[in-house]
């Protein structure tokens, strides 16, 4: 059985890789945020609005708990998912988690090109934004470094580069299977 759990910070590239991934290997990728706006019919932003971050953590925690169930499948979490409750250990007892780490400066790069809605960083300016992202992964960061295993994806700005991140994903889930032999 595969279940493969993506962390990181916004803009890492979770889903990227998520989907990537979960299409090589023929099996369901899930992104907590979509998971939860598909069962709440509301955008991450509107819980947020409606219910806070400590009801939207709690909303994740319990989706969390339901996706990470699932056999044979690919889960991309939001980048606070590790940071809450028991979040983090209790995902390493459910499969693989891959810590996707990127530097500040990269992650900013990033969610300038993205084109969702980051709740957190709706009306920074851009130099706001670089110091929020670097606040908050100095408190997330060790919360991400529980995950099992940690791939550098500073470089990873091309196809080719998230193709060789995809790769090191599934050697890891080959080795895992060899030892569970």
């Amino acid at each position: 059985m595969t279940r493969v759990i993506i962390i990181g910070y916004m803009g890492a590239g979770k889903t990227t890789v998520g989907k990537q991934l979960a299409k090589e290997l023929k099996i369901p990728f899930y992104d907590i945020d979509w998971y939860i706006e598909t069962r709440m019919r509301k955008t991450v932003k509107q819980i947020f609005d409606e219910r806070g971050e400590e009801g939207f953590r709690r909303i994740e925690h319990n989706m969390l708990h339901e996706v990470a169930e699932f056999e044979n499948v690919i889960i991309s979490c939001g980048g606070g998912t590790p940071c809450f409750f028991d979040n983090m250990d209790y995902m390493n007892q459910q499969g693989d988690t891959i810590y996707l780490k990127a530097e500040p400066d990269i992650l900013h790069k990033h969610l300038q090109m993205g084109k969702g809605v980051r709740p957190l960083l709706l009306n920074k300016t851009p130099e706001e934004v670089r110091l929020f992202i670097r606040e908050q992964l100095e408190k997330r960061e060790p919360f991400y470094m529980k995950a099992k295993h940690v791939i550098d994806v500073n470089l990873m700005d091309t196809y080719d580069k998230i193709q060789i991140c995809v790769e090191k994903i599934k050697e890891i889930i080959d080795r895992n299977e060899e030892m569970d032999h």
